[in-house]
């Protein structure tokens, strides 16, 4: 018996010193399955999670036989004012009428949404008890159809319950979702593939947002021919979204230094830090932008330049909708939530705006050359893919040479010159950073940890980008 009991302890020792790997090492336990940090504090795995993409010119038609085939009795057509009189909508209404599909239309979806906004599409989402939904247009409308998606299943929650910590209490889903098929007509937000919904929360003059995995869409209809509606302006300001959600994605904080580990899988937030798989994603969406950006702004019938641009916010947008975006896109919620009389050439809207994409690519020269001593190789190679030449260049100035091919790009896409010149001046910087503060969820993933000077710092560095 003792000869046994030496043989299993050996054994077992032999299992220990075998494999160290983060799941088997000392720094974990099995628990109800599943391997759960008891020490380790930052994470050690990633996952990747993509809503279903079907890509064709004219796939719009499919949209009908898709809800047919769901069983769906009751549809809710979520779009803005402005694009339900155009193409994009009425080929879905075609396709919903051959295939009986019953359906109501919410059309007053506000571009760049608010609480109010979500709210009152949530109220009419609840009133009608919708057993599918369907979101067609940019990022404003499909972001407000996952939110009314959302709370109409959970009809007993408040608002702030599932938005972001800490201005919300960022619960997670408790009742399974409706299906939701998003069709986007513009080439920026990737909205179709994340469980992501941004807002503009009125109380505190910034964006937050939801993030859950539950609320992304059941499939994305990703049909080129409608961003051939797309004024030059909008085209420029969704593919500055573009190239920012590749480049943030790519330069954030590695999966394996996020902190903290979570306890459970369902705890591991959508956006993780940058990994394996986002990587390939988000490179690539910058290889297509620089090839095709400038002719898709230029060119509103270039359809292959226009086509290309929505991949590369398909691509661009499971990059970052695993590994998340960080500083630009932090700093520019409340760039656009302080917005106070700058009126948006090519957007059909009566408020001051300052287009999403377009609060993000303004301070992009300052981040990227703040950033880029974290992980000076990923900052050459984003600005060799955009142009620069890099050959000779030192890795300590890979920042200063990324952000001038940013100012060069910028400048040939006819860019406002800096957060000045769409109304913001020095005095305007506290309030900038104090409506960055409460945007931990990006943030943190930035690969250079930063205090309010630095945020300080880079708004006065993007005042003036020329």
């Amino acid at each position: 018996m003792a000869g046994r009991d030496r043989v299993v302890s050996l054994l077992r020792q032999l299992e220990r010193a075998a494999c160290r790997c983060p799941a088997h090492s000392n720094t974990f336990h099995q628990g109800a399955g599943a391997a759960t940090c008891t020490v380790r504090k930052t994470d050690y795995a990633f996952e990747m999670a993509s809503s279903n993409i079907r890509y064709g010119a004219g796939v719009t038609r499919e949209i009908g036989m898709d809800l047919q085939n769901l069983g769906a009795q009751n549809v809710c057509l979520m779009t803005d004012k402005n694009l339900s009189l155009l193409h994009p909508v009425k080929a879905v209404l075609e396709s919903l009428a051959k295939n009986g599909v019953k359906y109501k239309v919410y059309d007053s979806v506000r571009v760049e949404p608010t609480d109010t906004s979500f709210k009152d599409a949530i109220t009419f989402a609840k009133n009608n008890s919708f057993d599918a939904f369907v979101a067609v247009g940019g990022g404003s409308v499909i972001d407000t159809c996952k939110a009314a998606n959302l709370y109409s299943c959970h009809p007993d929650a408040d608002f702030l319950d599932f938005v972001n910590a800490p201005i919300g209490k960022a619960k997670l889903a408790t009742a399974a979702l409706k299906p939701l098929i998003a069709v986007p007509t513009t080439a920026g937000t990737g909205s179709e593939t994340t469980g992501a919904a941004i807002f503009d929360y009125e109380p505190l003059k910034t964006k937050t947002g939801i993030a859950s995995r539950a609320i992304r869409p059941l499939l994305g209809i990703v049909d080129p021919l409608h961003t051939l509606s797309m004024p030059e302006r909008v085209a420029a300001n969704s593919g500055f979204d573009v190239l920012c959600h590749a480049l943030e994605s790519y330069t954030a904080l590695p999966y394996h230094q996020r902190a903290p580990c979570p306890p459970n899988p369902s705890n591991r937030p959508p956006y993780q830090g940058s990994n394996p798989i986002s990587d390939v994603w988000s490179r690539h969406a910058l290889n297509v932008l620089a090839k095709y950006m400038k002719r898709a702004v230029r060119d509103p019938e270039d359809l292959e330049a226009r086509s290309s641009m929505h991949l590369a916010s398909v691509f661009a947008g499971i990059g970052f909708g695993n590994a998340g975006v960080h500083l630009c896109h932090g700093m520019s919620y409340p760039v656009a939530g302080n917005v106070k009389t700058h009126l948006a050439k090519d957007y059909s809207v009566e408020h001051p705006l300052v287009p999403h994409g377009l609060s993000v690519v303004l301070t992009s020269p300052a981040v990227f050359n703040f950033t880029a001593p974290m992980c000076p190789e990923r900052h050459l190679e984003a600005a060799e893919i955009l142009g620069a030449d890099i050959r000779q260049v030192k890795r300590e100035d890979a920042g200063a040479v990324l952000a001038d091919t940013l100012r060069q790009f910028l400048f040939d896409m006819q860019v406002e010159d800096g957060l000045g010149a769409v109304g913001y001046s020095k005095d305007d910087i506290p309030a900038l950073v104090k409506g960055t503060i409460p945007q931990e969820r990006v943030t943190k993933l930035s690969p250079r940890e930063h205090n309010e000077e630095d945020l300080s710092q880079l708004f006065e560095a993007s005042m003036k980008l020329y």
